[in-house]
């Protein structure tokens, strides 16, 4: 199992419509850990800790389109950043 760290940057219509939180519960029940946070330009950003092949899950959700997972809101685009993790524990929306 090989772990990596996802900060994907999430534009649309993405704020006030509860995406953070459909977005941690989708990680938890990935068993992944990081956080979900408003960014004052309108983005979304979440940060995604595990296993490669679940992180990459949870951004295939984010992206999917249309949404058949009951994501809420409209996601346009999603940009995306690679790294080594940093040990982030549980899943918090910010």
């Amino acid at each position: 199992m090989t772990s990596t760290r996802l900060t994907a940057f999430v534009h649309g219509r993405v704020q006030g419509v509860g995406f953070r939180w459909w977005t941690r519960s989708q990680a938890l029940a990935l068993g992944l850990s990081g956080h979900a946070s408003n960014l004052s330009d309108g983005r979304v950003e979440v940060v995604a800790e595990g296993d490669e092949g679940l992180v990459a899950k949870l951004l295939e959700l984010l992206e999917e389109q249309p949404s058949t997972s009951g994501r809420p809101g409209r996601v346009d685009t999603v940009v995306t950043l690679y790294s080594d993790p940093r040990g982030e524990a549980g899943f918090e929306t910010r």
